[in-house]
């Protein structure tokens, strides 16, 4: 059990509850909450899909992922909170249905394919279901927010235009993550890391998030994103600007937001000669044969779409002039690695002229994410013996080791904090525009040419390699 006060009672109408996401993270994140006691006896679920079901079919659909150890009570406790409305998004029928239905403390949670954010908005501020006459009214909005910066843009006024910025949480699943939420803890609670966190001790950040899974099933919905849209404006720029801002004056949402948000804005735009993309070839990534992804279904032969991405990115702040920071994401890649990896700036060697670089690497922090949420700082000690020879270690902490994690989704804690109200992991509409406006030149530029060819199961397209090495500089190993 938390420590925490349970969140007060709502409503949560799931639009597009029969889908994945529901059942696969949604539905065992609640689940996880009623267990823990974060959640009022009186909170409900009321699931809208436009197929044929009922009640019994979305609570058989929505227990699917749930497991059944130490999970049983908490699941008998949600099924008969949990009901089932279908209807067509687009028909003002189902809104007044809907409007009959509610009573109190609502959050609109559109699990749906982005085509139906704005017109769903639509149909709720014209029903007047977004109005906070008896009780708080929330919009739940997942990625991807628009293609580009112009359609963000209207997204973002369509749905300002039904509801104030408070009643809006833009989701990013990655900042409900333990290690994620963490960085600003090892950051700004200890003074040892925040001492050195600037350009006169940082000698440049790289921000990595690598899959082995292949599109696989996904081949329309990818074939139309690419990794630099599924992956650069939205998670790794989050996780930049965790990393790149200023100490904001509390926890408190807005202030966190605020300094998250002025990161975003300093980003310089990114052009071609700063970017690799790369596309992988068929072959063996995480134990599985992955085939080629021009060869994957639903994906164009003649497709032009990148599943990697690697970036050099400038932050034109004071503290982060100079510094650069790498970004590289992709798919079909031969480990599944999120890290952050500071890289400090060496030591003068005026003590060990003879000592081999290879003995004396600079120091690394590493934020490990997932798998296996950790810190990590290396550093350099002295072997034994009647001689300095010195040798890298390091210093690590696991969270498993230390905390009881359990299985969880990562909308734990975002689901929490949605229904109380705190919206400090939750993106604002100056951060989204900030990101899209950031990577607009790539997007401009990448609609001809070709990605590079990268092997299944490879650390990634060897232009991703020398993007770093023209800068005397070299990936951390992905493992």
């Amino acid at each position: 059990m938390s420590d925490a006060a349970p969140a007060p009672a709502a409503t949560l109408v799931l639009f597009g509850a029969m889908g994945d996401l529901a059942s696969r993270l949604l539905m065992p994140a609640l689940v996880h909450l009623e267990r823990d006691g974060l959640l009022d006896g009186d909170t409900r679920l009321l699931g809208i899909s436009h197929g044929e079901g009922d009640d019994a079919a979305l609570r058989e659909k929505l227990k699917s992922f749930v497991e059944d150890e130490g999970d049983g009570e908490a699941w008998a406790r949600w099924a008969p909170r949990i009901a089932y409305l279908r209807g067509d998004f687009t028909d003002a029928a189902l809104y007044e249905d809907l409007k009959a239905r509610l009573d109190g403390n609502a959050v609109f949670y559109l699990a749906t394919a982005p085509g139906f954010f704005g017109p769903i908005a639509d149909r709720l501020g014209a029903s007047g279901l977004l109005d906070e006459r008896d009780g708080f009214r929330r919009l739940v909005v997942e990625k991807p927010f628009g293609t580009d910066l112009a359609s963000a843009q209207a997204l973002n006024a369509q749905l300002l235009g039904h509801a104030e910025e408070a009643q809006i949480y833009r989701i990013d699943h990655f900042l409900g993550k333990e290690t994620v939420q963490n960085i600003t803890v090892a950051r700004f609670a200890n003074a040892l890391t925040e001492a050195v966190w600037n350009n006169r001790y940082v000698d440049h950040v790289q921000i990595t998030a690598a899959e082995t899974v292949a599109v696989g099933s996904r081949g329309k919905f990818y074939d139309e994103t690419g990794a630099l849209r599924d992956m650069v404006p939205n998670h790794l720029f989050q996780l930049l600007a965790l990393i790149a801002m200023e100490p904001p004056n509390s926890f408190d949402a807005e202030a966190l937001r605020t300094e998250k948000s002025k990161v975003i804005a300093a980003v310089r735009a990114i052009g071609p000669d700063d970017a690799v993309r790369g596309r992988y070839l068929g072959g063996s990534a995480g134990g599985k044969d992955v085939p080629a992804y021009r060869e994957t279904p639903d994906v164009a032969p003649d497709s032009n779409t990148e599943t990697y991405v690697a970036l050099k990115v400038a932050v034109d702040t004071w503290r982060w002039h100079g510094v650069p920071f790498y970004l590289r994401t992709g798919k079909a890649l031969s480990a599944r690695d999120t890290e952050i990896v500071i890289h400090f700036r060496a030591v003068p060697p005026l003590m060990f002229r003879d000592t081999p670089a290879e003995a004396l690497p600079p120091n690394r922090l590493i934020l490990q994410i997932q798998p296996g949420e950790a810190l990590k700082l290396e550093m350099s000690v002295k072997r034994p013996g009647p001689v300095i020879e010195t040798v890298p270690a390091c210093l690590s902490f696991a969270y498993a080791d230390a905390f009881d994690l359990g299985h969880r989704t990562g909308y734990e804690t975002l689901l929490y904090d949605m229904l109380v109200g705190d919206q400090s992991l939750f993106q604002r509409a100056d951060q989204i525009e900030g990101g899209w406006r950031a990577v607009q030149p790539l997007l401009d530029a990448w609609r001809t040419g070709e990605p590079e060819d990268y092997a299944a199961g490879s650390a990634g397209p060897t232009s991703a390699d020398a993007l770093l090495a023209r800068d005397g500089r070299s990936w951390h190993e992905i493992s």
